[in-house]
């Protein structure tokens, strides 16, 4: 039996940490904060509960697929319930675009905006069909060891999809400027633009279209208890309020790590943290990346988030609501090409308690909103109520309601925010970027190049960002975790 130290509890640590104690490790979870789940945690004020990070429950292959690795099923620990429909899009000519539950009502939607473009969503989802299976089942539980592991018969047969990217595809087939961003829209999930973002991609709309979007009740922590349940009777040990400042190596192997400023000996350590904070750990010889290099990666966005109550129940939204009335090119640009806080920004509206009773006092309305940002921003305080009031004014011109004067209370948190609650380089909200530069083997390694007996999980390696491809973090790295137990002898 071998120890092994996780740092961090996102969804990734999470799962490496049920793997690993499943084969028979002894497994510890140091978390810094007081709550486990990483980014995915719970704010609870006046009666209120909100998600604090991920709001989305896509792909529900891939948790169906985790739990069962245990024998396991979601239900056994929580309830889903698919979104009808799935979320609404608001636009500059104040006719929105509600996105069905099943796919043959979103090509009658598609038809009715644009003629013809039922069959050319058909021809287009038939690939990205495709390329979803060969992501699942080929790709995305590699470890990113080699270029040979995205050789396959399947990527040979489709070897453009890699060169040509997914904005450029779409925009060929489909005329209309709604369709084009709601079919664009799903590729934000990994963190790039869609100009910059391989064709292959594209399964990101089967995810969206063809297996729907998903709510658990009582919300995504409710993954994260599930998780942490499994870990438990897997014999996982956590610990909360515990900071690790050091990783130790003797030689060149990694051999604890201090937290809260007490040695703890293990024989591997796994972080599921930041990866570039989690380097700055190790002395300057052990770390494997740069300065220069983490500065030239392509990052995901930083976010502006408000946690806010509403004190009547509002109308005209959905659960999930998209918020493309203002230029979507421009925004992108003021994230990626001249990086800036956004002049008209676009933004995600979320009101779970349109699906769930539980996240707020009857009567009253859970909000949580989302504007994307470049990474790295310089933060000014009165930032946050200019923008709300931005966004404030556009809700309410969008769904024909006086609500500003309804606000109960608003909580902010931004790019400082996630630097010092999570070590997030930049501030940055999603990893690192699915960019072709970015992707499989191209990415930062799972496995420390210098140092023995280190790894990593997350959204800045192997798979990329995202709750399931975190989930899929987990067991790759744990898998590699395992044949690296078999070559120590047994004492």
């Amino acid at each position: 039996m071998q120890s092994v130290t996780i740092i961090g509890s996102g969804f990734s640590s999470l799962s490496a940490a049920c793997y690993l104690a499943k084969e028979g490790n002894r497994v510890t979870v140091f978390e810094k904060n007081d709550q486990l789940g990483g980014r995915a945690r719970v704010l609870k004020h006046e009666g209120f509960t909100f998600d604090m990070g991920p709001s989305w429950y896509w792909m529900p292959d891939v948790f169906e697929n985790f739990f069962s690795d245990f024998d396991k099923k979601p239900s056994d620990y929580y309830c889903l319930e698919k979104l009808s429909p799935a979320y609404k899009v608001f636009f500059d000519d104040f006719k929105d675009v509600e996105i069905p539950s099943t796919f043959e009502d979103i090509i009658d939607v598609f038809e009715k905006e644009e003629k013809g473009s039922g069959e050319e969503l058909k021809s287009f989802m038939k690939d990205a069909a495709y390329n979803y299976k060969v992501a699942i089942e080929k790709i995305v539980n590699k470890p990113g060891f080699s270029p040979l592991e995205l050789i396959t018969p399947e990527t040979i047969l489709k070897v453009n999809q890699f060169f040509t990217n997914i904005s450029s595809k779409i925009r060929k087939k489909f005329k209309s400027p709604k369709l084009i961003q709601i079919l664009e829209f799903p590729v934000l999930f990994l963190g790039a633009k869609p100009q910059d973002t391989p064709l292959f991609y594209n399964f990101m709309n089967y995810a969206d279209f063809v297996l729907g979007t998903w709510y658990p009740q009582g919300g995504m922590v409710k993954i994260v208890e599930a998780m942490v349940s499994l870990g438990r009777d897997l014999g996982v040990k956590y610990v909360t309020n515990a900071d690790v400042s050091k990783i130790h190596t003797k030689g060149n192997v990694a051999i604890g790590v201090t937290v809260n400023n007490e040695f703890y000996p293990s024989d591997f350590v796994l972080s599921g943290a930041d990866y570039a904070h989690t380097e700055t750990l190790l002395e300057e010889k052990n770390r494997q990346y740069s300065k220069t290099y983490w500065e030239k990666k392509t990052f995901a966005p930083s976010s502006l988030l408000f946690y806010v109550g509403f004190d009547k129940k509002l109308k005209n939204v959905r659960h999930h609501n998209l918020f493309f009335d203002k230029s979507f090119d421009n925004h992108a640009s003021e994230i990626y090409d001249n990086p800036k806080w956004p002049s008209d920004p676009l933004f995600y509206a979320s009101f779970p308690s349109v699906t769930d009773s539980s996240v707020a006092p009857s009567g009253k309305e859970c909000a949580f909103f989302l504007i994307p940002l470049a990474p790295g921003l310089q933060y000014d305080e009165n930032l946050p109520n200019r923008y709300f009031q931005i966004i404030m004014k556009r809700l309410e011109e969008q769904t024909n309601q006086n609500l500003e004067s309804h606000v109960l209370f608003k909580i902010p948190f931004c790019v400082e925010d996630f630097k010092n609650e999570y070590n997030s380089y930049k501030g940055n909200a999603y990893g690192m970027a699915n960019t072709l530069s970015q992707t499989a083997f191209l990415r930062p390694g799972i496995k420390s190049k210098k140092v023995k007996r280190l790894f990593f999980t997350g959204q800045l390696t192997v798979p990329g960002p995202g709750v399931p491809p975190a989930l899929i973090s987990g067991k790759i790295v744990s898998e590699q975790i395992s044949k690296e137990t078999l070559k120590i002898p047994v004492s």
